[in-house]
């Protein structure tokens, strides 16, 4: 198993963006991410192929991972760091005789009976939420703080929470056990998305980002 290399901020390329997908890759490096994920969940294969080759690219000349949705076989052809699959994607065990032991391979997870089998199974790390209502999808229930510091005290996996996650609640995610956030609509969705992926960087480490 892979210790995961998680950054605080785990960036999302989206197809809810304004930006074609390596346009906001770019901006997402710029800004500081260094742990990324590619979901296209609605576009073709071919589109999804050509986005992660492209992409990883990018994420590789600056040091960045590049974890790629819901697909093992497009993360292999592209050359991305791993893969990350829902419930009801390919199994775990699947996806890794695809794409090796070296892989990094993380797990949607809605529950702690999840979370530990995805840790028993062999995952690299393990997503958790939604944190919070709302967020992309608009979800009217979520997890919570309190389940999600029940699940950090059952598992050793690094966790990526997801969910309704805002900068303003970067910290107290952080704080209730999670080793890294994964945030869409407050990313995407502003005019200045490097200077926001650096101002979630700076609350997830807890100091004020400076602006010279």
């Amino acid at each position: 198993m892979n210790p995961a290399p998680l950054a605080p901020f785990y960036g999302i390329v989206d197809s809810a963006a304004r930006q074609p997908s390596a346009d906001l890759a770019r901006l997402l490096l710029e800004g500081g991410a260094r742990a990324m994920q590619l979901r296209l969940k609605q576009a073709p294969a071919r589109a999804q192929f050509e986005a992660a080759l492209a992409i990883a690219e990018l994420c590789h000349r600056a040091g960045a991972m590049l974890i790629v949705n819901d697909r093992p076989d497009i993360a292999l052809l592209a050359g991305a760091d791993g893969v990350h699959l829902g419930q009801d994607d390919l199994p775990l065990r699947a996806a890794r005789r695809l794409l090796g032991s070296r892989a990094i391979i993380g797990i949607s997870t809605h529950s702690l009976e999840q979370a530990v089998k995805a840790e028993r199974g062999g995952a690299d790390y393990i997503g958790f939420g939604p944190m919070y209502p709302g967020g992309l999808k608009q979800t009217i229930t979520a997890q919570g703080l309190e389940k999600l510091r029940a699940l950090r005290a059952a598992v050793k996996l690094p966790i990526v929470a997801i969910g309704g996650i805002r900068e303003a609640n970067v910290r107290e995610v952080l704080n209730a056990g999670a080793d890294a956030v994964a945030i869409i609509s407050d990313v995407i969705h502003v005019q200045d998305i490097p200077s926001k992926v650096r101002a979630i960087i700076a609350a997830a480490s807890g100091v004020p980002e400076w602006d010279p």
